[in-house]
């Protein structure tokens, strides 16, 4: 009996590239990504500096296309240099800053949920925590995201924060599995410092100072509109 034929599905992955701050630039590393079977479904410039723009680019490959493929691509264009690429969600674009800020005015008594829940679409990370230092000296999971990391046992010598960062995996504090997933993690205060939203973006795509600042900036909107009493739920890390 003839088999039905299986359906291929274009994989996306998510590339971000420095590209020199030159006329041409762009154009020239879409033709590319074009050449190696990529369709770019959607761009963000993440942060301009004097080594050239950091652009996000989200791309669909050809079904039994190769990711290294995509790289060599990007990297053909003179000047450019690929920082990261890692597999992407199909329909998993953005959720932007200003609709994140539309939701908390709309749902003020819920600031701290969505800002935990928004936070991996808004800086295309794996997962986000809010986190809270006990009187005791305990943390406790306030809220999180979907997919959340373990929390068991989790140290955090960092906490209390008074100003966003970006977080280095290679201090002890940080487990062994986030390291083997080239776990980048960024941290901003919410309201004080002893209540903090911690984001984790696997695949080594380091958080930019742009990125940092934008995440201070949201989580400060979360505390001025959420209600920030309310006793912490979940469990101890």
């Amino acid at each position: 009996m003839q088999q039905p034929h299986e359906t291929l599905i274009a994989v996306s992955y998510l590339l971000r590239v420095v590209l020199p701050d030159r006329p041409g630039s762009l154009g020239a590393l879409a033709t590319a990504i074009g050449s190696a079977g990529g369709d770019i479904v959607s761009l963000d410039v993440v942060e301009r500096g004097p080594d050239g723009a950091v652009d996000d680019l989200v791309v669909e490959l050809v079904p039994g296309g190769l990711a290294d493929a995509l790289v060599t691509a990007a990297q053909s264009v003179p000047g450019a240099a690929v920082e990261s690429i890692r597999p992407y969600p199909r329909g998993g674009d953005l959720h932007r800053d200003l609709e994140l800020v539309d939701e908390l005015a709309a749902t003020p008594e819920r600031g701290l949920e969505l800002l935990t829940e928004n936070s991996p679409g808004v800086f295309r990370a794996g997962w986000a925590l809010l986190l809270e230092r006990l009187p005791d000296g305990s943390v406790a999971v306030r809220h999180t995201s979907a997919g959340p990391p373990r929390t068991e046992g989790l140290d955090l010598p960092w906490l209390p924060l008074t100003t966003a960062r970006r977080l280095d995996r290679s201090e002890p504090w940080v487990p062994p599995r986030w390291e083997e997933q080239a776990m980048e993690l960024a941290a901003a205060p919410v309201g004080r410092p002893e209540l903090v939203v911690l984001v984790g973006r696997p695949g080594g795509s380091r958080f930019r100072a742009s990125e940092v600042l934008r995440l201070a900036h949201l989580a400060g909107i979360a505390a001025t509109v959420a209600p920030l009493d309310a006793s912490a739920e979940g469990a101890s890390a």
